[in-house]
């Protein structure tokens, strides 16, 4: 009976923090179809060059931009950060190879501890390559923390 009841408690010790951990955010499939908020540029001598610099693409799903209008996001908003290096050739600028998709994926319950957002990065695009993973508070929530009062979000629409 002893020997059954600690082989229940030490699978219930690893059972445990997998249940505490956040969830994954998902992989935004089909992110490019959905509503374009904006493009910029990162260029060198930017302070966020190193980390950022390239064509930022950003796209939200139908609850994103309701949120953007509303000023609050609803749970379900997913705004996408799609990263891709900037080539400039013939004094053009055109898109080179991903460098990641950036995912904010709102659910106030399941992500409290990061503003009810979660975040997620997958290096080069890959569905199967996170870069972020528990290191959400640090390597996202941390820059976002002073846009509280838009919801954590830096982007705004456009007209």
């Amino acid at each position: 009976m002893m020997k059954r009841m600690l082989t229940a408690l030490s699978s219930m010790a690893l059972v445990v923090p997998l249940v505490a951990a956040d969830p994954p955010v998902p992989y935004p499939e089909g992110y490019r179809d959905w509503h374009h908020v904006k493009s910029m540029v990162i260029e060198e001598g930017h302070p966020l060059f190193e980390a950022f610099g390239g064509i930022h693409h950003l796209y939200a799903n139908p609850q994103a931009v309701a949120g953007y209008a509303a000023g609050k996001f609803p749970d379900g908003a997913v705004i996408v950060f799609d990263l891709l290096e900037a080539v400039s050739a013939d004094n053009a600028v055109t898109e080179g190879a991903r460098k990641v998709v950036g995912v904010m994926h709102k659910d106030a319950k399941q992500y409290a501890a990061t503003g009810g957002w979660g975040f997620e990065g997958f290096g080069g695009g890959d569905r199967t390559n996170r870069v972020v993973g528990d290191n959400a508070a640090g390597a996202c929530f941390a820059c976002h923390a002073p846009q509280k009062d838009h919801d954590y979000v830096f982007s705004r629409l456009r007209d």
